[in-house]
């Protein structure tokens, strides 16, 4: 299967930029936006967040453009395809696959456009391995999820996938700190034994958090940037991500009680990106609301006020595929603008 790298590129290895506060910038999004115009979101997003923008995900394309689409496209030597109950491995790429190839190539074409010039920390957004192989039928059916085999050989192909994929965004953006982040929302499915069979009729075995922290980790142990595991599903296993080796966690903050999971991760150093304005259409309150919320979670949380600024990156609670472009720009402003009142006096 062809690389979805164009071999004439002059791609150089991306340093590690390590995990630390430097890597990261005080707001940010999640990855999906509304519309189909790669140019006019980048825009947008470099425009709202031009200290910590990321690469938009635009699944309004359709097919391919999807989270699992998105995945495929970065796949090396496994190949897929889209059947009407959704993707499959298969022995040989086809017509589905190109396409997802495609839609990342023409984002790649539109960040060189409007993005060449940026310097600073810079994301990119890819289903992780768990999810990846929840949303994979078998040749033989059934999910991919339930066979350890095909999970090494995803987890094998998308890590190295997505080097690449940091090679070439680092090749049209000279200047950017590539971070990855790992889009997880099935992994609670996964662990509790909720994610149901092909078939829809039944639901398929609970996986033992050591296998999941595991397989995890050897994706992001394989990745010389740092990498970020976002899950806005309720029940998001942080210690889980944290321990698998995640630089950063990002999550709904409404969603996520364990706050020992939190102040675990904080003492360990890793960063956190919680979610903090709904990812579809709402009323939303003044910035200066969010950062006092935001505040007194962080002192509930028992840790001194003037570290919050440095451990936190605002954003929205999940991706804002779902919203319309108006609520969109507002609700990337409003964690621009909030994060902004974290700052020391």
């Amino acid at each position: 299967m062809a690389s979805p790298i164009d071999p004439a590129s002059p791609i150089e290895p991306t340093p590690d930029a390590g995990p630390g506060p430097a890597s990261w910038g005080p707001a940010t999004g999640v990855g999906s936006l509304p519309g189909t115009d790669a140019a006019e979101a980048l825009r947008t997003v470099t425009g709202e967040l031009p200290d910590f923008p990321h690469l938009p995900e635009l699944p309004g394309r359709g097919a391919g453009a999807d989270l699992v689409g998105r995945g495929a496209a970065l796949l090396v030597e496994i190949a897929v395809e889209l059947t009407p109950a959704g993707w499959r491995l298969v022995p040989r790429s086809g017509v589905d696959q190109r396409r997802a190839q495609e839609f990342l190539a023409r984002d790649l074409d539109a960040l060189y456009e409007v993005a060449e010039a940026y310097e600073g920390p810079f994301k990119v957004q890819v289903a992780g391995p768990w999810t990846l192989a929840a949303g994979l039928e078998r040749t033989r059916g059934d999910r991919a999820v339930v066979d350890p085999g095909a999970r090494r050989d995803l987890g094998q192909s998308l890590a190295e996938g997505v080097a690449q994929h940091v090679a070439a965004v680092t090749a049209r953006v000279p200047g950017a700190r590539v971070v990855v982040q790992l889009d997880e929302p099935s992994v609670p499915a996964v662990l509790q034994g909720a994610l149901p069979t092909v078939s829809g009729f039944g639901k398929l075995a609970a996986v033992e958090a050591s296998v999941v922290e595991q397989e995890l980790a050897a994706v992001v142990d394989a990745l010389d940037v740092p990498v970020v595991v976002h899950c806005c599903a309720n029940r998001a296993p942080l210690e889980l991500f944290r321990a698998a080796g995640a630089g950063a966690v990002s999550f709904d903050l409404g969603t996520v009680q364990d706050l020992d999971a939190i102040g675990t991760a904080v003492e360990a150093g890793t960063h956190l990106l919680p979610g903090v304005v709904p990812g579809t259409d709402a009323t939303l309150p003044a910035p200066k609301a969010t950062a006092s919320r935001l505040q007194a979670w962080w002192s509930e949380l028992g840790f001194p006020a003037d570290r919050l600024h440095t451990a936190v990156t605002l954003t929205p609670s999940c991706g804002l595929a779902g919203a319309t472009p108006g609520y969109a720009r507002t609700a990337m402003t409003h964690v621009r603008e909030a994060a902004r009142y974290l700052l020391p006096e």
